[in-house]
């Protein structure tokens, strides 16, 4: 391992303690160095405009800070144990090429503002990448919406045959609940969008930080003012992000569990194209759902990370090393949560419906409430409507496209409103 960036003459350094300290962190930072290099030049040029480095100074740290950049991005750099962390790696890196320049750029920072800062930067670019998942899913079910709004499929409560519903309802229930979550995901990432560098270790430093200029510089929306903030946040924007993730995954795993339902023999309403099946090892005959069985079981990571997170925060004001336990879970739940979200768009336009299955699944019981519901219109108080319609000697076949076309109560299957959605989605804009 390079030297410490603690260190000092005299301490002795053992090299099991150093490995359980450092726990996973050098594996982890390789999500997060890029960043941390970012908010390194913005750092640096802050330390040029208040005279603590020159303007060659600052020219020679920018150029290296990028090639350590293109480096990482060519993979002729990874980030490895011969590091603490990623922040004594760029120390390292610039000290190596630049000598007593590259010892400058500590000066005014903390690598607890500097954790902060890269992600900040790394969940807000996560968010709105999850964001614009949800958003072309949302596009993709509206579309398929109203080429397939007339489309019977048996509605069910509690697992039961209830009432005659279309794929058209379907598409719509969950492309207004994909709505949702784009704008959970944006408010939060817009939210997570503040500044914490120039806090240093949570009590500012006796320099005039140009921290408007890095705010600037990073693209932040915000500076996070109170340097004790800063550190009072920690673990709490981490959880707001995993929540806000989690909610589209919840919707993600109710579509699933639809989709492994209605693909199979005994439903029979959806074909799912090879590629998202598997075969068993053992028995020839099966094709397994495994990709929707997968997308039905990622919440768990993200509920897992959510759950992590919160047990660490029972802490008073200011650092503790409890904290760096939080980075894992997060790193955790956004690989597996975005994986599966990135699958969604695809599965959405390759899914196809079997609609003889689904008509063969509707029976004339599913036609009852439409009966206690036209006596009722007809002037008969709705109790005895219902207890009339509940008598299956009443209950007759019926054309599904008319008890569909029937259904005028907004966002029904007769008037799903699907132009108020398309607006809402447009006015979402794709990023």
């Amino acid at each position: 391992m390079s030297s410490l960036l603690w260190a000092k003459p005299g301490m002795d350094i053992d090299a099991d303690i150093q490995r359980f300290l450092a726990g996973e962190d050098v594996l982890l930072d390789r999500e997060f160095i890029r960043y941390d290099l970012r908010a390194s030049a913005a750092h640096a040029e802050g330390l040029q405009r208040i005279g603590m480095l020159s303007a060659d100074e600052l020219a020679a740290m920018q150029r290296e800070l990028a090639a350590m950049d293109a480096d990482i991005a060519a993979g002729c750099f990874v980030l490895d144990e011969r590091f603490e962390d990623m922040h004594s790696a760029i120390e390292d890196r610039l000290i190596e090429r630049l000598g007593d320049t590259g010892k400058k750029i500590h000066a005014g920072r903390s690598r607890n503002d500097q954790v902060l800062v890269a992600t900040r930067l790394w969940l807000r670019d996560r968010l709105r990448h999850a964001g614009a998942l949800c958003h072309e899913a949302t596009g993709i079910a509206l579309h398929r919406a109203g080429a397939e709004q007339q489309l019977p499929l048996p509605g069910y409560t509690h697992l039961q045959r209830a009432m005659v519903s279309s794929t058209g309802l379907w598409w719509t229930g969950y492309a207004e609940g994909f709505l949702d979550d784009v704008e959970r995901l944006r408010h939060t990432a817009a939210w997570i969008d503040a500044n914490p560098l120039g806090s240093a270790a949570g009590y500012g430093v006796n320099l005039p930080l140009d921290r408007d200029h890095t705010t600037q510089a990073l693209g932040f929306g915000r500076m996070q003012v109170a340097a004790t903030s800063a550190q009072l946040s920690r673990g709490k924007f981490e959880l707001a992000a995993l929540e806000a993730l989690g909610s589209a995954l919840l919707d993600l795993r109710r579509l699933a569990w639809d989709l492994s339902l209605y693909a199979s023999a005994e439903f029979g309403f959806v074909a799912l194209p090879a590629k998202y099946t598997t075969g068993s090892s053992l028995m020839p005959n099966k094709r397994n759902p495994d990709v929707v069985e997968l997308l039905r079981g990622v919440y768990a990571s993200v509920a897992a990370a959510k759950s992590e997170v919160e047990q660490l925060l029972s802490l008073p004001s200011g650092y503790h090393r409890d904290l760096q336990f939080s980075k894992g879970a997060l790193v955790h739940g956004f690989g597996r949560g975005l994986g599966a979200l990135g699958l969604l768009p695809g599965l959405l336009r390759d899914l196809e419906w079997v609609p003889e299955r689904m008509r063969a699944a509707i029976e004339p019981s599913m036609y009852a409430t439409d009966l206690a519901v036209e006596l009722s219109a007809k002037g008969m108080p709705f109790r005895e409507a219902y207890r009339e319609a509940a008598n299956p000697a009443n209950w007759a076949e019926r054309d599904p496209a008319t008890s569909l076309a029937a259904r005028v109560s907004p966002g029904a299957a007769g008037d799903l409103r699907l132009e108020e959605l398309l607006a809402r989605w447009r006015g979402l804009g794709p990023a």
